[in-house]
């Protein structure tokens, strides 16, 4: 299994809840204070680097107008990564290609920070959230064909070496694609695309690229997984690998079980503070019309990628215990969090990626250290041991 630390570098210094009616897109940006920012910016890239010292993986997203995230341009971070890191991968999850006008420039700047890294690069790709459609001023109509096309082109751009080639699509048209550079992988760095639901994955299993669902839990990603490796079957595929499958959570791992709760309840700040105003959770056409009624009405709704105020649905009633029961945590001392892993990876029929966000909110610098290091030297080791012989 490979390890990735993840973390969404939030601005957590914060005005009372009840003084503003949004995190993301209104939340003025005068409460930044820039030198405490640029401080922050210093200890995130330090933690990557301590994840990279200790084996592991790296992983950056992106997002807007929020204080929840202050990376609003992945490819400049994992630029960063590609050169103060030296053995890990690093995985954007990924490019909002559906809230983007230009793809090629995405095909870009992924194939710089390939030769940067000198091939470490992993590409991931999102349709982009909800949230974001108003600070990006995109369109929320038919973002899942406009994400696929995206995708098609920037693929295509990897891989064509003879000269530009025209593209003329239902979204996007360019009379000449001839990117410089290329990427250092051929035919391309991997790929993964986010999914919330099990109907997402087809078109991702028909490609061949990897998926990785976040905060899903045992139920949700049992039944993502077995939706990719049903598409397998179907087309007469080979089953899928473990390495096609990823699986983000929050995680922290102590010294007793007590001091991996405690850690885990500071990354609840992530789950907690997501305070979202419903005109910006649920624009129109985003999302099936009865859910966004629903949402507007204030009534909670258990249809497929129904949204909330948090970045998965309920989740922010729910105690450390139960989200540790339902798989969308992992806490404790290393044996325990071991053992948690262990039977989320045998529920789901296994899984290749661990997407760890082991950071949040007022976590500090050396807690965030203790963590990575604690996974990496007592976790890692053992969950090798149970997933070779899973795998076996």
């Amino acid at each position: 299994m490979e390890y990735w630390h993840f973390s969404e570098t939030a601005y957590p210094y914060l005005p009372d809840p009840e003084s503003y009616d949004s995190i993301r897109v209104t939340l003025p940006n005068g409460v930044i204070d820039p030198e405490r920012a640029a401080g922050l910016w210093d200890r995130y890239i330090r933690e990557w680097q301590v994840a990279d010292e200790c084996g592991l993986n790296v992983m950056v997203n992106e997002h807007h107008s929020t204080a929840t995230c202050m990376n609003s341009a992945a490819p400049v971070v994992a630029g960063v990564l590609a050169r103060v890191t030296t053995r890990a991968r690093i995985l954007i999850l990924g490019n909002p290609v559906a809230n983007r006008v230009d793809p090629v420039r995405i095909a870009e700047e992924m194939a710089l920070v390939d030769l940067l890294s000198h091939g470490r690069l992993d590409v991931g790709f999102v349709r982009g959230v909800q949230y974001e459609v108003a600070a990006t001023n995109s369109r929320p109509v038919r973002m899942t064909e406009r994400m696929w096309e995206a995708i098609e082109l920037i693929t295509r751009a990897w891989s064509t070496h003879d000269g530009p080639f025209n593209w003329e699509g239902e979204f996007f048209h360019h009379r000449q694609v001839n990117i410089w550079p290329r990427p250092y992988q051929q035919p391309s760095p991997p790929v993964w695309i986010s999914a919330v639901n099990p109907g997402s994955v087809t078109r991702i299993a028909d490609h061949d690229y990897r998926v990785a669902t976040f905060l899903a839990g045992f139920e949700g990603t049992r039944a993502l997984f077995q939706g990719y490796r049903d598409r397998c079957a179907e087309t007469g595929k080979r089953p899928p690998g473990d390495e096609k499958f990823g699986y983000a959570a929050l995680v922290y791992a102590g010294k007793t079980d007590e001091e991996g709760f405690e850690g885990a309840r500071k990354l609840l700040w992530y789950l907690h503070t997501n305070k979202v105003a419903k005109q910006f959770a649920y624009p129109p056409g985003y999302m099936p019309y009865f859910v966004r009624a629903a949402g507007l009405r204030g009534q909670r709704s258990s249809a497929p990628g129904a949204p909330a105020s948090s970045p998965i649905p309920d989740l922010t009633s729910m105690s450390l215990d139960e989200l540790i029961a339902r798989g969308i945590v992992f806490a404790g001392s290393a044996k325990t969090v071991a053992g948690q892993i262990e039977r989320f990876y045998n529920h789901v029929g296994g899984f290749g990626n661990l997407l760890i966000m082991g950071q949040a909110g007022h976590m500090g610098h050396d807690e965030t250290v203790r963590g990575i290091r604690r996974f990496a030297e007592d976790v890692a080791p053992a969950l090798d041991r149970v997933t070779d012989r899973v795998t076996a």
